[in-house]
């Protein structure tokens, strides 16, 4: 690939079109720097998720030195939670990204050292990071790592046509749906692409939101549930017919900005977790892998516009903990001031236009 892309590169260039002035790639494509840097084209590396994530990757020979993990990623003082520093999230050694990723302990142990190779390399050779978040929303963060430019939230900016990055037709009538319903009444429940669950806990969270008494519209891909298609429990559908809606796919940015949404139950991906606070929805958290761990101590530690959801001794949410979260977020005063207070922190950057200034530092230097 790096034989390949300087022959690109010095193809445009050396032709009478405009040239190539600056390279940008995912935080990943390390050789893709090093192939800019070789012919003397400013970098940048794009970083999707939170910035506390790449600054908690980028600390990893910080961990190792701290004796809180090992070489191979595996922690030492496996219950005891920190913080990098005030005002960033707190963090639980059994939920480290790498350890999410399969049960296999040589799985875990590429991902780890994958993760740190790439983000040190990028750290090394890109002239700058551009990450999907602002210096609002995670100051702490911000000012820990160099050469970082804030262009974020992307999600929440205005999207070109019906571009989406997922496989899943968008269903419209949940939005007819949520015009019949009262305002602040409507759970919205989603999990993103990837979250699976067991037969359990499927059918946990269905009861659970059917003991809330309040509308929902709840999303379900097909391939929720590990190996096999959705079961409800017995009669569910039935008795829940005027009470929710359930949808293969949803508009997600529309729904959260429907006047009618009292909340969110979210895996708390960083796309949702943005789109969320700027539509000013509280949360219950239902982190699955990942980033999202992290993502949850933000609303739940940081920012204060959600709550956890607590598993019984087996892993599992049950259906009274969903009634009691829902009813204890829904009827909290504090928590709907709070997400008021919140609602601008991701639009500050998109108003003032940060992406442009930013752009043109990337580009002058």
């Amino acid at each position: 690939m790096p034989g390949q892309l300087k022959e690109l590169i010095d193809k445009v260039n050396g032709s009478d079109d405009d040239k190539i002035s600056c390279a940008l790639a995912d935080i990943s494509l390390g050789l893709a720097f090093d192939v800019a840097a070789e012919l003397g084209i400013p970098t940048a590396g794009l970083w999707p998720a939170s910035m506390f994530q790449l600054m908690f990757f980028l600390r990893i020979p910080k961990l190792i030195e701290d004796g809180l993990i090992d070489d191979n990623g595996t922690p030492l003082m496996k219950h005891k939670m920190f913080q990098l520093s005030p005002m960033t999230p707190v963090v639980h050694p059994m939920n480290f990204a790498w350890l999410n990723f399969g049960n296999s302990p040589s799985t875990q142990k590429f991902m780890f050292d994958f993760l740190r190779l790439i983000n040190n390399k990028a750290e090394e050779t890109a002239d700058w990071v551009l990450y999907n978040s602002s210096s609002e929303l995670e100051p702490q963060a911000c000012n820990l790592v160099p050469k970082v430019l804030p262009i974020g939230p992307l999600s929440a900016t205005n999207r070109v046509g019906n571009l989406s990055g997922n496989f899943w037709s968008k269903d419209p009538t949940c939005l007819q749906w949520l015009n019949q319903q009262s305002p602040s009444s409507v759970i919205y429940v989603a999990f993103g692409s990837s979250t699976v669950f067991d037969e359990i806990q499927f059918q946990e969270l269905a009861l659970g939101l059917e003991l809330t008494k309040k509308p929902f519209l709840r999303v379900v891909r097909e391939d929720i549930i590990k190996g096999k298609h959705q079961f409800y429990p017995q009669g569910f559908k039935e008795r829940v017919s005027n009470q929710g809606k359930i949808v293969c796919w949803a508009p997600q940015v529309a729904v959260l900005g429907h006047s009618s949404i009292a909340c969110f139950i979210s895996h708390c991906g960083w796309n949702s977790t943005i789109e969320g606070v700027s539509n000013g929805v509280p949360f219950l958290c239902w982190p699955y892998f990942f980033d999202q761990f992290l993502n949850e101590s933000y609303i739940y530690d940081i920012w204060k516009v959600g709550l956890k959801l607590e598993r019984d001794e087996r892993g599992t949410i049950r259906k009274e903990e969903i009634r009691t979260k829902v009813e204890q977020l829904v009827g909290d005063e504090n928590f709907k001031t709070r997400v008021v207070e919140c609602k601008w922190l991701p639009k500050v950057s998109v108003k003032v236009g940060i992406l442009i200034r930013h752009s043109r530092i990337l580009l002058t230097g």
